[in-house]
């Protein structure tokens, strides 16, 4: 199994190890530390040995960071996480603030007293982020610094996870549509128009993508952790551990780049700096403030001229994850005709649920990984956004409340992410409502047309506008990027109040409005959504992107309140589940078939 249901976190260990940071801070002529939720390579998912955050507070969630004073200390999270920090971390030890306002930087100011100095390790926040508290701090007389050795794994020691060294593989040609040299020409030529000598890559998704390599350096997440510097002309330089690379894998990359050894990356950062007028590309939003600095005067903050080429999926990327859906969707709709079988008798729990699911993905005999902990959350557990059960939480569904299950796959032909609400036995006038306000979004986003240009945050209110009308709402985006067979989070794009990227043909974003009411339940539904090529339609003279749902699943027809859609709607449903239908039923036999034509069916009043 790729999911383990161990306690993650326990809030009583914060406390001793705060007070063991708080004992380094005069050694470190510090009076404040920032522990992030980061690594070196500023991805949204670490490796073990990069869990600090995690370590000493007990927040799991996968953003976020903390600030220790000598006398005080807070987690910073969103609106995603709000509940499931209450849990996790000891509250006498850490007051729980609002990352997406300001008013953490005024709590930060009111703690401390001008002319104090917070430390941070330089490796693990973008240059842009401190960029941005340097200016912040400074408005409070608070300064920065720069240490040269984390504290985190000063106290964490010997127990500290080793470093990940997992296997690299090579991503076939077939599935990437692209060659390694194809991209790599792309973005020299970049490099050339922009007049720059050099870029250095830090995300292991844009080297992945660009060298087309995978590996499993990070849980769900199939990358290894390297560096990489793109010059304008000859081999990309790769810096890994060697012991990660096979014979075949150097074969591969032996046309397109040479391998150095991560530890090397240091003096070659100077190198380029000491080369007299020398121009090196850096993305001060994903490059550490450590490779900035190394860089110093050569730096040239731009993107990173592989996250809008790899957020476009060429043809043979969306035809494989047009494939992976299918196949993913063969292995949901079992799971849900099993959990509707079994649950309403009350012997199911959110982890016999969450394992069943990844057996039933797993029977592919196509499973690389999950592609991410599945939120298996039933009852008031459903209103943790992004909750990981376990097993001091675990509950089972009980009859009369809706369960929560948000997960994915991960397939070398595409990646995959799937929420579904299910009712247990009948549920209640209320939560028929309020899932079908949610569903009239899901429909109004995959409806949509919108010109080229258009930004996510202008659909964003697509997929809220019947929740707003009634008062409500959700505090978290409506949609983000998916790789293929990389992260299941991936960007520019994203449909969101802060979505400033514009939409783009062959993008796959994801669609899952939502509603939470604490103590009671939580409602997601979720689909993934690619955009279509431009094209006039209902006889226009502007042609207007658009999307085609690739998830293939039934929505549970028991929570929609019918009278609530208008035809528009109710058309586009059972248009849907027709084609789930028609896709995947010559996959299906027996009670599973038969499950799924019910599941289907056209509505009726």
């Amino acid at each position: 199994m790729f999911q383990d249901f161990d306690v993650a976190s326990d809030p009583a260990l914060g406390p001793p190890r705060v007070k063991a940071l708080r004992q380094l801070m005069g050694q470190l002529g510090v009076h404040a530390v920032l522990v992030p939720r980061a690594d070196e390579h500023q991805g949204e998912y670490v490796p073990a040995n990069a869990e600090r955050l995690a370590w000493l507070t007990g927040f799991t969630g996968s953003a976020g960071f903390a600030i220790i004073g000598l006398k005080t200390a807070a987690l910073i999270t969103d609106g995603r996480y709000t509940l499931q920090a209450r849990v996790q971390v000891d509250s006498s030890t850490f007051e729980i603030l609002d990352s997406t306002t300001p008013e953490w930087i005024a709590w930060v100011g009111r703690q401390m007293s001008s002319g104090q100095i917070v430390g941070f390790d330089p490796k693990l926040h973008a240059a842009q982020s401190i960029a941005a508290l340097t200016a912040d701090f400074a408005k409070h007389g608070l300064k920065l610094k720069a240490l040269t050795k984390n504290p985190i794994d000063t106290i964490w020691g010997a127990l500290r996870p080793k470093p990940a060294a997992g296997a690299v593989i090579v991503q076939p040609e077939a599935l990437a549509g692209l060659s390694a040299a194809d991209k790599i020409a792309r973005v020299q030529q970049s490099l050339k128009i922009d007049r720059h000598d050099a870029v250095v890559l830090t995300l292991p998704d844009s080297i992945a993508w660009l060298l087309n390599i995978r590996g499993s350096d990070v849980a769900h997440n199939p990358v290894a952790l390297a560096y990489a510097i793109v010059p304008l002309r000859g081999k990309v330089e790769l810096f890994i551990a060697p012991e990660k690379i096979n014979a075949e894998v150097k074969k591969h990359l032996g046309t397109v780049a040479k391998i150095a050894a991560p530890d090397t990356l240091s003096a070659r950062l100077t190198e380029l700096k000491a080369n007299d007028g020398a121009r090196v590309r850096v993305d001060p939003a994903t490059a550490s403030h450590w490779v900035v600095s190394k860089l110093g005067k050569a730096a040239q903050h731009g993107v990173d001229p592989c996250i809008l080429p790899k957020a476009r999926k060429t043809s043979a990327e969306l035809d494989a994850t047009r494939a992976a859906h299918i196949r993913d969707g063969v292995a949901v709709v079992r799971f849900l005709s099993w959990l509707d079988a079994n649950a309403v008798d009350g012997h199911i729990d959110e982890i016999t649920a969450a394992q069943k699911l990844e057996q039933c993905r797993s029977a592919t005999n196509a499973l690389k990984d999950i592609s991410f902990d599945t939120i298996s959350g039933s009852g008031p557990n459903g209103a943790i956004v992004h909750y990981r059960v376990n097993r001091e939480t675990n509950r089972t569904l009980k009859s009369g409340e809706l369960f929560l299950i948000d997960s994915g796959g991960q397939y070398q032909d595409g990646t995959t992410d799937i929420t579904r609400t299910v009712a247990i036995g009948t549920p209640s006038r209320e939560m028929a409502d309020r899932f079908t306000l949610v569903l009239k979004g899901h429909i109004a986003l995959a409806m949509a047309r919108f010109p080229v240009g258009t930004r996510g945050v202008q659909l964003d209110t697509l997929a809220r506008m019947a929740l707003w009308q009634a008062g409500l709402d959700f505090d978290h985006g409506t949609g983000h990027g998916v790789g293929s067979y990389l992260s299941v989070h991936e960007g520019p794009q994203s449909i969101s109040k802060r979505g400033m990227a514009a939409l783009e043909t062959g993008m796959i974003v994801s669609n899952e409005p939502g509603f939470y009411k604490e103590g009671a339940y939580g409602i997601r539904i979720e689909n993934l959504l690619v955009v279509t090529p431009p094209q006039k339609v209902n006889g226009g003279d502007r042609e207007m992107l658009g999307f085609e749902t690739i998830t293939l699943a039934p929505i549970d027809q028991r929570l929609i309140a019918v009278g609530l859609l208008d035809v528009s709607e109710r058309g586009w449903l059972d248009q849907y589940h027709a084609r789930v239908y028609k896709t995947l039923a010559p996959s299906m036999t027996g009670a599973d078939k038969q499950w799924l034509h019910a599941a289907t069916r056209p509505l009726v009043d």
